[in-house]
């Protein structure tokens, strides 16, 4: 019998986590040889026995899983790396492929999607679903003369794309700071990065854009 492929499964989320074990060890070809819930412990984990496969949750407790990816990238570049996140793939997925993962997943996607995910990356090709390349052509496509707004967005950290969600979904700043268990003026300074980088002269405008991303991103899954 020939040998198997090794995996490490790397998120913070136990339920999930274990769940993705469970399927993706439905192939007897799969063996997952470890699991971490942070960057330190997925590091420990990869330099003690490096795997042929890693996935990587973006968010991981106060850590963004991207960073993960590069450094693994960096200084192992043999590891195939895939992403698997519950955050929006026209956001993140160019994030991903960027920092040097080969595919990215939704975690709402059914188990048949992510098992063809990881068989295109061990196969050595990019994965992408067919809706992340329909939606790319149409967001480039509905901005005439104008930086595309996916462009803008992936100027967010993961931090900051989480902040600006919140504040389209209505939240205000002592919300968004007890929900996340930060500081207003943590909030407040992310805020600030956010209208920076978008180029939005004040919290009033920026609260309307949010307000009208989250609209326009409701009317395209629906």
């Amino acid at each position: 019998m020939s040998r198997r492929i090794e995996l490490i499964v790397v998120d913070d989320h136990p339920i999930f986590r274990q769940g993705l074990v469970n399927v993706i060890e439905t192939n007897e070809r799969y063996k997952v040889t470890g699991e971490a819930n942070t960057i330190a412990e997925a590091l420990s984990l990869v330099e003690a026995h490096p795997p042929n496969l890693l996935l990587v949750d973006v968010s991981l407790h106060h850590e963004n899983g991207l960073e993960l990816v590069k450094t693994i990238h960096t200084t192992k570049p043999q590891i195939y790396q895939l992403v698997i996140s519950m955050y929006d793939e026209i956001i993140y997925a160019s994030k991903a492929l960027q920092a040097g993962a080969r595919g990215y997943v939704m975690k709402q996607e059914a188990t048949e999607t992510l098992m063809s995910a990881i068989e295109t990356v061990l196969n050595g090709k990019i994965y992408l679903s067919d809706a992340m390349q329909e939606r790319l052509i149409d967001s480039y496509a509905s901005w005439d003369n104008k930086k595309p707004e996916v462009d803008l967005l992936t100027q967010l950290s993961v931090r900051e794309m989480q902040v600006f969600r919140m504040i389209g979904q209505g939240f205000g700043v002592s919300e968004i700071a007890e929900l996340l268990n930060l500081s207003g003026k943590t909030i407040n300074a992310y805020r600030d990065n956010i209208r920076q980088k978008l180029s939005i002269s004040d919290a009033g405008s920026l609260r309307k854009f949010a307000i009208k991303w989250i609209q326009s991103e409701f009317v395209k899954k629906h």
